[in-house]
């Protein structure tokens, strides 16, 4: 049986990451663009993170420039617009595919686990949300429109089923 902690994905500074690594904690795994009109929910999962990271909470973001061509620039451009504008603290992954044959398979996992509209597993947009409980299990799909401030009470209830 899949799971996700038998994923990896490379960082933005390129270093390969294990999803294993975050077993235990409350994952809110993000797909984001720099140029985008949802960008400025950055500033909204930056606080969230904030606030409940000391909780086992973590908010992994990974850009996708398959909407609108809405994330041209390479992993370090990415990284310094995140860090310049939004104070990104939380883990940024490099820049992946969320829909297709290309498609990163932890996104593949995610859509299959927590589908859309209508039962569709694609994702739609740019900042597609998925909460993800701290044994792994995927436990919602939030479209791009929902403001990451408007997830704490998930959030808060996934941390307090420990």
């Amino acid at each position: 049986m899949t799971n996700l902690y038998q994923f990896e994905a490379d960082l933005l500074e390129g270093e390969t990451k294990s999803l294993a690594d975050y077993q235990g904690k409350v994952l809110l795994i993000v797909n984001t663009a720099s140029k985008c009109g949802f960008t400025p929910q950055f500033a909204g999962l930056e606080k969230i993170y904030e606030k409940y990271k000391e909780q086992g909470f973590e908010v992994l973001g990974f850009p996708c420039n398959q909407f609108g061509g809405q994330d041209p620039g390479s992993n370090q451009e990415i990284g310094s617009f995140c860090q310049r504008n939004y104070g990104v603290s939380f883990p940024m992954f490099a820049k992946v595919d969320v829909k297709g044959p290309e498609a990163h398979a932890i996104f593949r996992y995610l859509t299959r686990e927590a589908k859309g509209i209508l039962g569709s597993e694609n994702i739609k947009w740019n900042f597609t949300k998925f909460l993800v409980s701290r044994d792994g299990k995927v436990l919602n799909r939030y479209a791009p429109t929902t403001k990451p401030e408007s997830l704490e009470e998930d959030i808060e209830k996934a941390l307090d089923n420990a």
